[in-house]
């Protein structure tokens, strides 16, 4: 019988160029449509909740897909793991209602990006956070983060290339936090920009750094120029924690 499923994944976004396929690099939607059509024996669509950019991780990303299949749903992870490659793990499973989307009906994710502030880089964080070894205030940081936590106007934390027309978006949670030289960056919201976080947190270090002023920052925010904030901050420090359903 012919089911729409919901499946929640794991994995390490390194040697991925992001989530959906594309010419120019194996993506994880591609390696989880080919293990799929394995398992249905039929071409398989998987609809993934993020695009997610090369490189980017997730500890938590859901899927949908229609599959006639006779395994049950609680047992497909189980059968998923055995063709999957390591750095991507099913971890769950569940039949969904027909019209269930995994991206559309998403109604708030979580991010987080690891920065390593410290002199020298850890061989053990390398692929999970950015090593940036120039000591940042972290006091400014975290006021940077309640200027711009907020439902706004995010287009200035969009990168070219977008067709989004709809910039505004509520951030209702953006915090950073420091454990010794990690220092984590928490962003939740209804909906990202393309790189939102990525940029968010450039701007962040900017402002740790001393190379953007925290006072002017809400006019920053307001003027909406893309070119008056921090740099996109490499891609390995971030990962998709966690995607929200209203079913």
């Amino acid at each position: 019988m012919r089911r729409k499923y919901k499946l929640t994944i794991s994995f390490d976004g390194t040697d991925y160029h992001g989530w959906q396929r594309q010419q120019n690099g194996i993506t994880v939607q591609e390696i989880m449509e080919d293990v799929m059509e394995k398992i249905t024996g039929v071409p398989t669509p998987v609809t993934g909740c993020s695009r997610t950019d090369a490189g980017v991780h997730a500890e938590t990303f859901v899927c949908s897909f229609f599959a006639d299949t006779t395994i049950p749903a609680e047992k497909l992870p189980f059968v998923l793991n055995t063709l999957l490659p390591p750095d991507i793990r099913a971890r769950g499973c569940a039949v969904a209602p027909d019209d269930f989307n995994a991206r559309f009906d998403a109604v708030r994710k979580t991010y987080k990006y690891q920065i390593l502030n410290a002199p020298f880089g850890d061989p053990l964080l390398r692929r999970y956070a950015w090593h940036y070894p120039v000591r940042l205030d972290f006091g400014k940081m975290e006021k940077a983060c309640a200027v711009i936590r907020g439902e706004r106007d995010f287009r200035c934390f969009m990168a070219a290339g977008s067709v989004v027309k709809n910039t505004v978006r509520n951030l209702s949670e953006l915090r950073a936090e420091k454990a010794g030289d990690l220092i984590t960056v928490t962003a939740t919201s209804n909906g990202f920009l393309y790189n939102m976080v990525r940029i968010i947190v450039g701007t962040l270090v900017y402002i740790g750094n001393g190379k953007l002023s925290l006072d002017c920052l809400a006019e920053l925010l307001t003027a909406g120029d893309r070119r008056l904030l921090g740099i996109t901050a490499p891609p390995q420090g971030l990962r998709l924690c966690s995607v929200e359903y209203e079913l």
